[in-house]
């Protein structure tokens, strides 16, 4: 059985995420205000089924999905794109591919001991952030 990533995780780490944001066209302003945020994840799994919020005293950007069923995906919070979107297992990692007007848009999570990985892909450039799960 797949891992499971249920829990409430607090970010450690966010390395080129302005770049990332620069690459989904994020404003100057904005960027520099989520650059400064220490983001939550709360992630509930029930078997493939997925709920994922990111949660900021800034903004909050919330997420369903089924692993393998394509979906419309509103990047509202973010950069309030459309795009259809379609996760799956990768071993024990979880895959995303964003098909939009962005190329090469994606996230892949993973999990090792408490710590929850996080890439961020856009147009080449990669954000990397890491997460230690509440106790």
């Amino acid at each position: 059985m797949p891992v499971n990533y249920s829990g409430t995780w607090n970010m450690i780490s966010n390395v080129n995420f302005d770049g990332y944001m620069v690459a989904i066209d994020i404003d100057f302003a904005t960027r520099k205000l989520a650059g400064m945020l220490k983001t939550q994840k709360v992630i509930d799994q029930d078997g493939d089924l997925f709920t994922m919020k990111t949660v900021s005293t800034f903004r909050n950007y919330h997420c369903s999905f089924n692993i393998g069923e394509e979906f419309e995906e509103v990047t509202k919070g973010l950069d309030n794109r459309k795009c259809k979107s379609v996760v799956n297992w990768d071993g024990d990692r979880i895959v995303c591919v964003q098909k939009g007007e962005k190329r090469n848009r994606g996230w892949t999570h993973w999990v090792k001991g408490d710590h929850l990985y996080l890439e961020l892909c856009c147009e080449g450039q990669v954000c990397q952030q890491i997460f230690k799960k509440n106790p």
